[in-house]
């Protein structure tokens, strides 16, 4: 904002009061002023503004305090909507929210690798049909899509059982452009795992410090960083990338296909994948496990061999981890179920305890709060914290560069 641009400061304190009541919930004009730290009577107009935009709305009025009854405003639920995009390994799923956040609609299509062509065609399919359940003047009040994926998809051929150069369409693949095209709408890239950090900061339960290293264990196992209270995506938007940590030289399945030369990375011996592959081995089909919660004592022995066999390495990394930045809490969240993800977080906690952190800082280990929806919720939850946040970083509690059919940027990690 320019030195006397009034246009951008009303733009600005409008925003301001966007986002107070979109982590509060609901306001009084006085505590919306006390909030944004705006003046009463200008607070009192620019909510005017907003209620006549159709973005925020007056409650019935909350008798029986001291005082005069005060009169609650909060956003319009369908003052705005957005639309997010999950491209993984195994699925492409698409959400359609509306401005508190609230699944309006949602699309999933499975598949046995992430063909480019295909993927990128089932997601434009996908955000169309969610499109045409809105109305005329609903469609038109959609502020964007995000579209989380992991960055680097071409590299992953061999882990996933495909042949060498299967996946090199990912290399020029152009995912915001296409679905710029089909919609008409902004489109923002992000990593799969930041957006899934964003999802818990803005939605979530978990993340109350202002500094946090967040785990997504997916299919890959992925990260996001969260530093005085915002979420931080990097220089290079591949911040959190704990996947490619270093680990002691071993005998990683994912390591020995993929034929790398030197240590294995944290991403061979601690992802999903590997307990995917083993419960393929025993006939078990993994994605009914993990998103229909099918269990059995022989699934259960499988998870609890994959567990114990990644928690060394898991506790290795976030210690290394918190030596560089002393992290009030580590999140653990992913595609587990949540008894596991509950048994994954407490059984790291105790396998830090056998480090020596002689010098470290403490630490809370809690699991995440949202789990295998994080992701595409946090693609969805961007576009509008985009729009509606004064703040150029997400807040906890309180970037990517958008594509307008054409602009595009790949984020790896």
């Amino acid at each position: 904002m320019r030195g006397g641009d009034t246009a951008g400061l009303r733009a600005y304190n409008e925003r301001l009061i966007m986002s107070a009541l979109r982590r509060a919930g609901t306001l009084s004009r006085a505590e919306i002023a006390r909030e944004t730290g705006l003046s009463g009577q200008a607070a009192s107009v620019i909510v005017g503004r907003l209620m006549e935009g159709g973005l925020v709305i007056k409650l019935e009025k909350v008798r029986g305090h001291v005082g005069q009854p005060s009169t609650p405003i909060a956003p319009n639920p369908v003052g705005a909507f957005s639309l997010g995009v999950k491209i993984s390994r195994h699925s492409v799923e698409a959400l359609l929210i509306d401005m508190v956040g609230e699944v309006i609609g949602s699309c999933r299509e499975r598949y046995q690798a992430p063909m480019p062509e295909r993927t990128i065609s089932i997601a434009a399919d996908q955000v169309t049909e969610l499109l045409a359940r809105l109305d005329e003047t609903a469609r038109g009040r959609v502020v964007g899509i995000g579209v989380a994926m992991p960055g680097e998809l071409e590299t992953w051929a061999t882990e996933l059982d495909l042949a060498p150069g299967s996946l090199d369409g990912w290399r020029t693949a152009d995912v915001a452009s296409a679905l710029a095209r089909a919609t008409g709408l902004k489109v923002t890239l992000h990593n799969d795992a930041t957006a899934a950090c964003a999802a818990e900061i803005i939605a979530g339960e978990a993340i109350a410090t202002r500094s946090a290293l967040y785990i997504y264990m997916g299919t890959f196992i992925g990260g996001g960083i969260v530093l005085d209270g915002k979420l931080y995506p990097g220089e290079q938007a591949n911040a959190g990338a704990i996947g490619s940590m270093p680990v002691g030289v071993g005998n990683g399945s994912l390591r020995a296909k993929s034929g790398t030369k030197g240590p294995d990375q944290l991403i061979h011996s601690v992802s999903v994948l590997e307990f995917e592959h083993t419960l393929a081995a025993a006939g078990i089909d993994g994605q009914d496990v993990l998103y229909a919660d099918k269990t059995s004592p022989e699934i259960e022995e499988i998870f609890e061999r994959w567990m114990e066999a990644a928690l060394p390495e898991l506790a290795r990394a976030v210690v290394a981890a918190l030596s560089i930045i002393d992290f009030q809490a580590v999140i653990v969240d992913g595609l587990l179920p949540p008894p596991w993800r509950a048994r994954l977080t407490e059984r790291l906690a105790e396998t830090l305890e056998n480090f020596n952190r002689s010098g470290l800082s403490p630490t809370q280990v809690l699991a995440g709060s949202i789990g295998p929806m994080a992701r595409v919720l946090g693609a969805a939850l961007l576009p509008l914290e985009a729009r509606f946040s004064p703040n150029t970083d997400l807040l906890v509690r309180s970037g990517a560069k958008s594509a307008d059919a054409g602009e595009t940027t790949r984020k790896a990690g």
